[in-house]
């Protein structure tokens, strides 16, 4: 279901920029782009989004000439960038995580090993509630996440 948007498409974009793009949907919209059009249309606030942080609210408030508020903690834990990792000895190639994942960053076929393609993972966090076998950890994104 999406939002009708008379806002300025220019707003929707700068908006939309000034989001984590983690497509988590903690916001309670189906991914960054549906909130920053409720957000351009007035019909969000700006204190909704966990993995932007009070950062991220206080950005989207001098953008939109808002007062800032810090982001509303019951929606999720604010946290440093995360990517998934799959630890594949434990993988049973069920493609729960794959049909879990927004942004199709998770590989692999039904009952073979599946792997995380870190560039294109935002650390949404989707596809840990969705492996039936707990073999998905949240590792710090960057060099670090190389390790395993």
């Amino acid at each position: 279901m999406g939002i009708d948007v008379t806002a300025d498409s220019a707003l929707v974009e700068r908006i939309d920029r000034l989001l984590p793009q983690t497509q988590c949907r903690q916001c309670g919209f189906d991914g960054c782009r549906p909130y920053a059009e409720a957000l351009a249309a007035g019909e969000a606030d700006i204190d909704r989004c966990p993995p932007g942080g009070d950062a991220g609210a206080r950005a989207l408030a001098r953008l939109l000439g808002r007062d800032a508020l810090p982001y509303d903690r019951t929606r999720g834990t604010y946290r440093p960038p995360e990517i998934a990792l799959i630890v594949e000895a434990d993988c049973i190639g069920c493609t729960k995580c794959i049909q879990a994942c927004p942004v199709d960053a998770i590989v692999g076929g039904a009952k073979r090993m599946h792997t995380v393609i870190e560039p294109l993972c935002t650390g949404c966090e989707l596809c840990v509630p969705a492996c039936p076998v707990d073999c998905i950890d949240m590792v710090p994104a960057g060099p670090e996440s190389q390790v395993r």
